[in-house]
């Protein structure tokens, strides 16, 4: 304070105390200092200072300007009243917190004023219409509460109002509507509701409104088409419905419009053609119905073109295709049919195309590449014929995704013509010829599938696995022959999937190259010779399938070290010997080396009585209550910790395997854990265990103390604990438990067996903090303790999943996704909150509350976890990833999702 002491003009002292007020950790604000002896000048000592700028005479403050200098703490705004001729005041990209000061609002001559992107809470105070010169203000991602301030719409020279992404509640107030010489309006991504007030269709003035991404009542005020001067109009995510009020085609000045995500419903108004400067026009994810209306066709400027997640239906028109500033065309997820039109393409302007899962036929307009097309994503749909030449010289394609359609003839890809190829997808067709010879080109090739293409033959190229990014390599069911490349180069491959071949040879023995592989999947062919030793010392590989091969040999001992090594199967071939002792390979059930008659040792013979369940209709029920009521005490789904499963196995048998972690105990050990009765409750007397197998509702409790000494019982649940972890590595640890474990359960168990009852009390922590899934599966318990099988009540009549159990698979990978975004959150009810904010405002919300600082890893760990939990709790179900695929994403792996 001694500086402030020295200094002269009560500018410079004003800002000195300012500066006493603020957190400055970067030393942003080192040169405000005035020099010993104090300021002996007439002028300002301020005006050297950085982020401040004075009249010409330097005699007077007239601007402010602190933004982006990393300072934080809470202001006063006390000093504020010394500036009466400031008039730009901006703070914006830092930390302050707390109120916003009202002695700002005294600085009647301020005209922009910008507090973007700080931390300011509480409700917005009174005071504003003091601001009567006041042409911009900036307040975007705060946290700001309560109403929005109604007094701001009194400023008769307000140009730029922006709230957006804070935590205003209750409705737009409609004095909205009475703005002077307002131009943009930002109030998005806040909790706002009511209905959309329609005094703003009066504001004759503005060009650009945004107030999507909160939770109105009702649909869009058909008076908004009285603002005559708008250009861009966003109220995306905002849980909108009815029709699309056709009177928004007297927006005849706008260019952008954005209404995804919403509830919407009937047809896209065909007086659209009206809007002639529209360039970008997004409907996706609503209820649309009906067709694409042929007056798009007078859409000239149209660049953009989004339907996707709708249910509209028809051809589209052809003079879609003839529009000539398309570049996006993204019509996927509708009932569409017919022919693609065959113009599309001509235009030269055409980057990227989605039409995938509709109706389509035909086949692929000839000229869709001539503009340097980008995506051409056509998967699930019913296109036939060959493709089209100009794909096979498309120079500038990056993803190219076609598979299941009906496309048949040779593969005309030219690889070398394709250097920025890096996803392609031709699986579930028709094609033959074999695999393009020269997809050793294709140098920034990253997943290439060609599976289930049955006539496609051929062999596999030599110089396949050198490709320097290639990540997943599928061609199972191909009927290729030949041998396997040898790996020479294959640092990146992660994912080789070869089955139902007819492949010969030995395995080459340079895959110690390959330290990437994760997985290998090569049953179902005609290899022979010994399995190479040095699959053993692959440090990530997880799955090894070489079953109905001819390999001979012993298997492998060093497969026991493995650390990663979750899945290996070397059934029906010819191995002999004894299976290895390491409690790794008796995991892997019996399942796992039967049909090799030269071969012994556990798991096969005598003991594998007590690991697989055959015989009585009562015994296998015996198993699934066993199995359900075990997982509800010890289904621990983080990594490595040990559970109990079911792992599929063949012709019907069920198998019950302990994951390594745990020490080690048998199933007859679990059996004489709990009863082995068929009654609702039973202790046996023998053991220290209680468990009641009853529906959830009696808020069952199982304890088990097995002969290993180990007790398993609950430590509490998450939804007691769900605002006591602020360590982001915990709630990532967590998060990937809770995925696995219901991975494991709709992917490792057949039939895949739902949860039924995922939510926070469920998830129970033992003595070590770890998690545990609790309680699932009971009303598939109960019906069996009616006399049902599992097979009647998980399967239909086609031998497929029924469609009950699908719906409750669907609905444990939604409430995965809100379990996700209460963790992140910190909230016990995240949802409503989560979808109303921009993800932008959200993910700073939870790097601040996670206490993750600027590291970049974190970061993008964060950002990854939020994206897979918003897949998941997409509104239609088909829309969700498979827990298969949020467990890749989650991992860092690649999704096989576009």
């Amino acid at each position: 304070m001694v500086a402030a002491v020295l200094a002269v003009d009560p500018y410079s002292e004003a800002l000195l105390s300012l500066k006493s007020e603020l957190t400055d950790d970067h030393n942003s604000l080192d040169d405000w200092l005035v020099p010993p002896g104090g300021n002996t000048e007439e002028k300002v000592q301020a005006c050297s200072w950085s982020g401040v700028k004075c009249d010409g005479n330097s005699t007077v403050v007239i601007a402010l300007d602190l933004s982006m200098k990393k300072l934080g703490g809470e202001l006063t705004g006390k000093q504020f009243g010394v500036f009466a001729d400031l008039v730009d005041l901006n703070l914006s990209y830092n930390s302050f917190s707390g109120q916003l000061p009202v002695g700002i609002f005294n600085l009647t001559n301020l005209k922009s004023f910008d507090i973007s992107r700080n931390n300011f809470s509480g409700q917005f105070p009174d005071g504003m219409s003091g601001l009567r010169n006041l042409v911009v203000l900036d307040a975007f991602s705060n946290s700001f509460s309560g109403p929005l301030p109604i007094e701001v719409s009194e400023l008769e020279h307000l140009k730029v109002f922006n709230l957006a992404g804070s935590y205003f509640a209750g409705p737009i107030p409609s004095e909205y509507g009475s703005f002077k010489s307002l131009e943009f309006i930002h109030l998005a991504g806040n909790f706002l509701d009511g209905n959309i007030p329609p005094e703003l269709g009066r504001l004759k003035t503005v060009t650009h409104m945004e107030i999507g991404y909160n939770s109105y009542e009702g649909g869009i005020p058909w008076q908004m088409g009285n603002m005559s001067e708008l250009q861009y109009l966003d109220i995306a995510g905002a849980n909108l419905s009815g029709p699309i009020p056709k009177q928004l085609s007297n927006l005849t000045k706008l260019e952008s419009l954005f209404l995804f995500r919403n509830q919407l419903t009937g047809l896209v108004p065909w007086e659209f053609r009206q809007i002639v400067p529209l360039a970008s026009l997004d409907l996706s994810d609503n209820h649309l119905s009906g067709p694409i209306p042929e007056s798009f066709a007078e859409l000239k400027n149209l660049k953009l073109l989004s339907l996707m997640y709708n249910e509209m239906n028809g051809t589209v028109p052809p003079g879609i295709g003839q529009l000539p500033s398309l570049e996006t065309l993204l019509i996927w997820n509708n009932f569409f049919s017919g022919s693609l039109p065959q113009d599309l393409g001509k235009s030269l302007k055409l980057k990227w195309v989605d039409v995938s899962t509709n109706n389509f036929i035909g086949s692929i307009p000839p000229d869709i590449c001539a503009g340097g097309l980008v995506k051409l994503i056509l998967f699930s749909n019913n296109f036939t014929g060959s493709l089209s030449p100009s794909i096979s010289n498309c120079s500038s394609l990056v993803r190219l995704r076609i598979e299941d359609n009906s496309f048949s003839g040779e593969i005309p890809l030219k690889f070398s013509h394709l250097p920025d190829i890096t996803y392609v997808d031709l699986s579930r067709n028709k094609f033959t010829g074999g695999i393009p010879t020269d997809i050793s080109q294709a140098s920034r090739l990253q997943h290439f599938n060609i599976s289930n293409n049955p006539g496609l033959g051929g062999m596999i190229p030599a110089k396949t696995w050198s490709l320097p990014l290639l990540q997943n390599f599928s061609a199972s069911a191909c009927n290729i022959s030949g041998n396997l490349p040898p790996f020479h180069s294959c640092k990146s491959v992660f994912v080789i999937e070869l089955s139902v071949n007819k492949l010969s040879g030995s395995f080459p023995r340079d895959v110690s190259n390959c330290q990437a592989l994760g997985k290998i999947d090569l049953a179902d062919n005609k290899l022979t010779g010994h399995i190479p030793e040095d699959l053993a010392s692959l440090p990530a590989l997880s799955i090894l399938d070489l079953s109905r091969d001819n390999f001979s040999g012993p298997i492998p001992a060093k497969f026991g070290a493995s650390s990663s090594l979750v899945l290996l199967n070397v059934s029906f071939n010819d191995i002999s010997g004894s299976i290895p002792s390491s409690n790794k390979f008796k995991l892997m059930g019996t399942s796992a080396y039967q049909g090799n008659p030269k071969l012994c040792g556990a798991p096969l013979g005598p003991c594998s009585a007590s690991i697989t369940i055959f015989g009585s209709k009562g015994t296998r029920k015996l198993t699934w209550i066993l199995l359900l009521c075990a997982a509800v005490v010890v289904l621990i789904v983080a990594s490595a910790f040990g559970i109990f499963y079911i792992r599929r196995g063949s012709k019907g048998r069920w198998k019950m395997v302990s994951f390594s972690g745990l020490p080690r105990f048998t199933a007859s050990d679990v059996l004489r854990s709990f009863s082995s009765s068929e009654s609702v409750e039973a202790v046996p007397p023998e053991s220290n265990s209680v468990c009641k197998a009853v529906p959830p509702e009696s808020n069952s409790v199982c304890k088990a103390v097995l002969p290993t000494g180990i007790t398993v019982s609950p430590n509490g649940n998450l939804a007691e604990k769900i605002t006591l972890k602020r360590d982001w590595v915990a709630k990532y640890k967590l998060v990937i438990g809770i995925a696995r474990g219901l991975c494991f359960l709709h992917h490792d168990c057949y039939p895949a067996i739902p949860h039924g009852d995922l939510k926070l009390s469920n998830i129970l922590f033992d003595e070590n903090m770890e998690p545990h899934l609790a309680e699932f599966g009971f009303k598939y318990l109960v019906e069996m303790t009616k006399g049902s099988s599992p097979a009647t009540i998980f399967m239909g009549e086609t031998g497929e999943l029924s469609s009950s159990i699908k719906e409750e698979l669907y609905m444990d990978i939604y409430r995965f996704g809100e379990i996700t975004l209460q963790i992140l959150t910190n909230l016990a009810n995240a949802g409503g909150t989560i979808h109303s904010k921009p993800k932008e405002v959200l993910l700073r919300e939870i790097y601040s509350e996670n206490q993750t600082g600027s590291t970049g890893s974190t970061q993008e760990e964060i950002k990854m976890v939020l994206e897979v939990a918003l897949l998941c709790v997409r509104s239609r179900p088909s829309d969700r990833p498979s827990m298969e695929d949020a467990l890749k994403l989650l991992s860092g792996m690649k999704s096989q999702r576009k």
